[in-house]
C-alpha cells in the first residue's frame, strides 16, 4: 500500500501559478506510474496528467496540455504539478493517486491509492 498526501493548493487568480506536491511512502516509488487527477463540486473526478515510473512518459488531459507539467522524483519520493496560466474552470480539489502500473495511464480503475486531495480556487 502506498500513503499519499498532497500540498501546495489555496486561492490564486486568473492567470496565476501554483505547484501542487505529492510524498508517497510505503511501496518502492519508482515502482509504479503516478498521476494527478482532480473533481470539481457536482462533477465527476477527471484525469489530469500522468507519469511513468522513471518520468520518461506523460500524458495530459488537453484542457491542461501546455499550462500543466507533472513531474517526479524517485530520490525523494515525490511529485509535483506546476501549473501556469490557471483559468476558473481549474477550480477543484486535485488528487495525487499511485498506479498499480509502470506505464503511464489515465483511467482511474488503474490507480491504487489516493491522496486526500487539495483545493485549488483559481479566481476570475
Amino acid at each position: 500500500q502506498v500513503r499519499l498526501v498532497e500540498s501546495g493548493g489555496g486561492l490564486v487568480q486568473a492567470g496565476g501559478s501554483l505547484r501542487l506536491s505529492c510524498a508517497a511512502s510505503g511501496r518502492t516509488f519508482s515502482s509504479y506510474a503516478m498521476g494527478w487527477f482532480r473533481q470539481a463540486p457536482g462533477k465527476e473526478r477527471e484525469f489530469v496528467a500522468a507519469i511513468s515510473w522513471n518520468g520518461g512518459n506523460t500524458y495530459y488531459a488537453d484542457s491542461v496540455k501546455g499550462r500543466f507539467t507533472i513531474s517526479r522524483d524517485n530520490a525523494k519520493n515525490a511529485m509535483s504539478l506546476t501549473m501556469k496560466s490557471l483559468k476558473p474552470e481549474d477550480t477543484a480539489v486535485y488528487y495525487c493517486a499511485a498506479s498499480r502500473y509502470t506505464a503511464v495511464t489515465a483511467r482511474v480503475p488503474d490507480f491504487g491509492s489516493w491522496g486526500q486531495g487539495t483545493q485549488v480556487t483559481v479566481s476570475s
